[in-house]
C-alpha cells in the first residue's frame, strides 16, 4: 500500500500580521501546511499558529529570524523541510520600509532595505530551489507599485523593490522549467501602522481608478492563484493596485 499523500508545504516570510497573515490563512484554507517566518511580532504569530492549528493540528511551524542575518536564510528552508518533509512554495512577503529622501539617504539605510527586500528573497530562493524543483513548485515575491512608480521620499525603498523585480525575472529564467517565479506589486492595501497623512491617502486614492484601497485577502487570492493555478505563468509582475499603475 502506498503512503498517504502529504499536504503541500509553503514557507511564508513576514507572516505574523497584515498581508502576510492573510496569505497564511488563505494557503492554509487551500490545504497547505505552513512554515511561517516572523521577526518581532511573537504575540501575533503565536495567536495565528493557535488559530490555524485549531483547524488542522500540527500544520503550522513558526520560525523566528532577522532576514538581514544571511546565515539564517538556509536555516529557514531546512527547518521547514525538517518539520514538514517537503517544500512546494516560497512566498517572500517580508519587507523593510522607511523613508529615505534623496540627499539624506545613508549607506546603512541602503544596506538595511536591500538586505530584507532584495537579498533575502534571492538567497531564500537559492536555498529552496532543490526542494521546489523536486515538487515542480513556485515562488511569489511581494514587491510594490513604487518599484514601477517611485515616490521621491522612498528612493532607496523603491530601488530595493525594483531590484526584487529584477531578481524575480532572473530567478524565473534560472529555475525554469521546474520552478515558476512571479511577483505581485500591491498598491494601497493597508496604511502604515503609524498612520498615513490624510492628504497623501486622498492623493493615492485619486490616482487609483477603482477608487479604493485593496484588501489583504485580495492579495492573498492572487498569491494562491500564482502558486496553484498559473501553470504557464513565470517571470511576471502582477499589479494588484486597483489600476494605479495606469495613471
Amino acid at each position: 500500500m502506498s503512503p498517504a499523500p502529504t499536504a503541500p508545504v509553503a514557507l511564508v516570510t513576514g507572516a505574523a500580521r497584515r498581508i502576510g497573515a492573510a496569505i497564511a490563512r488563505r494557503l492554509h484554507a487551500d490545504g497547505y501546511d505552513l512554515a511561517l517566518h516572523y521577526r518581532e511580532s511573537a504575540d501575533a504569530m503565536h495567536a495565528l499558529v493557535a488559530e490555524l492549528d485549531a483547524i488542522r493540528p500540527g500544520s503550522v511551524l513558526p520560525l523566528q529570524a532577522d532576514l538581514a542575518d544571511f546565515d539564517r536564510l538556509p536555516e529557514l528552508v531546512a527547518q521547514a523541510v525538517g518539520r514538514h518533509g517537503r517544500l512546494d512554495a516560497l512566498v517572500n512577503n517580508a519587507s523593510a520600509f522607511f523613508p529615505t529622501p534623496l540627499g539624506t539617504a545613508t549607506p546603512a539605510q541602503w544596506d538595511a532595505l536591500f538586505a530584507v527586500n532584495a537579498r533575502a528573497p534571492f538567497f531564500l530562493a537559492q536555498a529552496a530551489a532543490p526542494q521546489l524543483a523536486a515538487r515542480a513548485g513556485a515562488i511569489v515575491n511581494l514587491t510594490d507599485v513604487y518599484a514601477l512608480q517611485p515616490r521621491a521620499d522612498l528612493a532607496v525603498y523603491a530601488t530595493s523593490k525594483a531590484a526584487l523585480l529584477g531578481a524575480t525575472r532572473a530567478l524565473a529564467v534560472s529555475l525554469a522549467p521546474r520552478v515558476r517565479v512571479n511577483a505581485i506589486a500591491p498598491g494601497a492595501i493597508l496604511w502604515p501602522d503609524a498612520g498615513a497623512d490624510e492628504r497623501l491617502q486622498r492623493s493615492l486614492l485619486a490616482k487609483t481608478p477603482l477608487g479604493r484601497t485593496g484588501t489583504p485577502e485580495e492579495i492573498a487570492g492572487v498569491v494562491a492563484w500564482l502558486l496553484s493555478d498559473a501553470a504557464y505563468v513565470t517571470g511576471q509582475v502582477l499589479c494588484v493596485d486597483g489600476g494605479r499603475h495606469l495613471m
